[in-house]
């Protein structure tokens, strides 16, 4: 008899046979199969709907904090997961269990009849499913991918729409040109909800404000209608509300702080009773994000790093992310000199030059390597190139193993007796297999 666990892997790996080769994005095959199962996308509690290149999910995980230390019950949908796909559907307030899911995929499996649509599609499907049975008092939902044809985009009327800051990824599917980029995220603005807007460059802010104004919903900007920031160790964040005072959030970075800033005003504005100051307070000190700038401190990983050594771990995989990571690393720098070794994977579709840029000047040395198991993984190799081509000092590892044991033989070449600081950084999928292997 097959174990619990491998019996939603098996239903998974059938549900990903049913992804067409050539992927258009559509909603036909996603309101189909909601059609086919009643429609539960209609039958949700409140929705907060939250797109964006970066940021997106650390804005989710603040908005699911706070509002359960209010005490509410929230389905939070997030993607992709990191080691079990059981993450990316918590329903009010629990990681969906595995009796549960493989319930659901078989049923969204029977119903399908083998027709064609995307794993995310279907998966997707499920977890509307499972929302809509299970009493709640909010949805956190993150779109997957872009906006306007995303499969969460079938929502009619959320409570709130959040676009966070909107850069370069996914160019095989969004291309080249950030305002077009910023027009798909900007599908998700909903007439009659109101919208918080996120830190911008001015050309996808242009997009994302011309979209609002046609539809003429309420906009709250960063920047213009509310601001967060750190001072004198704490957190501010003000709008025409009033002025919040407020600890810095248990996610570290500057960028944390204003993803905080934008979940704040999400719930403040929405309308429905959410954001009480308290919770907000106690929401920021509870957040959890697995693999944003998330610190290690056990496991076998810890156990063959240099003595004394400091590991972090971050997904972030495309420029714009790396500039948050970078700006964060460099801060630390500040309270002690460290020096700075990465150890980098990354798909072969993402812009590593591009990332590996941000680290350029602060970086002692960078390893790389391929993703284990993952096939759509850049090579050691090429990635080497990528970082060399950036202005870093780089050499190809075997695996994490062996660029540990590189990494610690730079530390004894080094000219500083401070302990290392190493990030392993450049994708989630590296982030998942390092969570699963150093658990």
């Amino acid at each position: 008899m097959l174990s619990q666990t491998t019996r939603s892997d098996a239903v998974l790996r059938r549900l990903l046979s049913l992804h067409p080769k050539k992927i258009d994005l559509a909603l036909d095959r996603i309101l189909r199969m909601l059609g086919d199962l009643d429609n539960p996308h209609l039958k949700l509690p409140p929705v907060i709907h939250v797109a964006g290149t970066n940021g997106k999910g650390s804005a989710c995980a603040f908005a699911r904090a706070m509002l359960e230390a209010q005490g509410l019950k929230v389905h939070v949908h997030t993607s992709p997961h990191l080691v079990r796909f059981h993450e990316r559907i918590r329903i009010a307030g629990k990681l969906i269990s595995e009796e549960a899911l493989v319930s659901l995929l078989e049923e969204v499996e029977q119903i399908n009849r083998g027709r064609e649509i995307t794993f995310f599609e279907i998966t997707a499907a499920a977890m509307f499913l499972a929302f809509s049975r299970y009493p709640a008092d909010a949805t956190v939902l993150e779109v997957g991918l872009g906006g306007l044809y995303d499969a969460t985009n079938v929502v009619p009327n959320p409570a709130m729409t959040v676009i966070q800051p909107v850069g370069m990824d996914h160019r095989e599917f969004l291309g080249d040109d950030l305002a077009g980029i910023a027009a798909e995220k900007a599908g998700i603005i909903k007439k009659g909800a109101p919208l918080v807007v996120g830190p911008q460059s001015e050309i996808a802010r242009k997009v994302i404000l011309s979209q609002a104004d046609r539809l003429g919903v309420s906009v709250f900007e960063f920047g213009q209608d509310f601001a967060s920031r750190q001072e004198h160790g704490r957190m501010v964040y003000e709008d025409e509300i009033g002025l919040l005072d407020l600890p810095l959030p248990r996610l570290i970075g500057r960028h944390q702080i204003e993803n905080a800033g934008v979940a704040i005003a999400a719930l403040r504005h929405a309308k429905r009773g959410w954001g009480e100051d308290a919770a907000i307070e106690k929401g920021l000190t509870q957040v959890e994000w697995p693999a944003r700038l998330q610190k290690l401190h056990k496991g076998p990983l810890i156990e063959s790093a240099p003595r004394g050594a400091e590991i972090w771990l971050d997904g972030g995989h495309n420029p714009h992310g790396a500039e948050a990571v970078s700006r964060t690393m460099a801060d630390l720098g500040e309270q002690g000199d460290r020096p700075l070794y990465l150890i980098s994977a990354m798909l072969a579709n993402k812009d590593a030059v591009g990332y590996f840029h941000a680290f350029n000047g602060l970086a002692r040395h960078v390893v790389t390597l391929a993703i284990p198991g993952e096939a759509a993984s850049l090579g050691a190799g090429a990635l080497y190139d990528a970082a060399r081509k950036a202005g870093l000092d780089a050499a190809p590892a075997e695996d994490l193993d062996d660029a540990m044991l590189q990494v610690t033989a730079w530390t004894r070449l080094g000219d500083t007796d401070m302990p290392p600081r190493i990030l392993i950084c450049g994708s989630l999928y590296l982030a998942g297999k390092v969570l699963a292997e150093n658990s």
